[in-house]
Formats: C-alpha cells, structure tokens, sequence
C-alpha cells in the first residue's frame, strides 16, 4: 500500500496472471460502497487497471512476481508452491 504498483507494473501483472484477471480486484465494502459492478470486471484487464490505478485500495493482496509470472498469493500456501 505505501508503494503501490503504477499503471506500467499493473499491465506487467495483468499480461503474466495465472489468475482471472477480476481477482486482482478486491470485492470488499468500498466494492459496494463505491456501487461497482463485479461483472464489469470479468475478463477486461483493461477496465481492472483504469479501476486500480485510480482505487489503489481495491487491489487484492499479495501479488506475487516472479519473472513474467504473477499470480495472487491467497490462500498463502500458493506463494511457496510459486516461488519452488
């Protein structure tokens, strides 16, 4: 949170998940309060990047790099099976 990644990183990520793209974004109550629409999300990276370049708070933690790949460290017992 106190470096979060900038729209260059964020593209980086998106084009290595292993993930769904709409699982970088977290569904949480400032989701809701912000009255956002998780369908609008689904398999449009580019609508994950603008929403977390300007919502940096809505992005799902850890995010896990290693080379090109990146996927989202929940539950944590991915991270190690990753990095091995």
């Amino acid at each position: 949170m106190k470096e979060p990644p900038d729209r260059a990183a964020l593209e980086k990520i998106v084009a290595g998940l292993e993930d769904p793209v709409e699982d970088l974004v977290r569904k949480d109550s400032q989701f809701k309060k912000l009255e956002l629409n998780a369908d609008d999300y689904v398999d449009n990276p580019e609508a994950v990047i603008d929403l977390l370049v300007e919502r940096k708070a809505l992005l799902q933690r850890p995010v896990v790099v290693k080379g090109k790949k990146a996927i989202i460290g929940r539950p944590k017992t991915r991270i190690a099976d990753f990095l091995s």
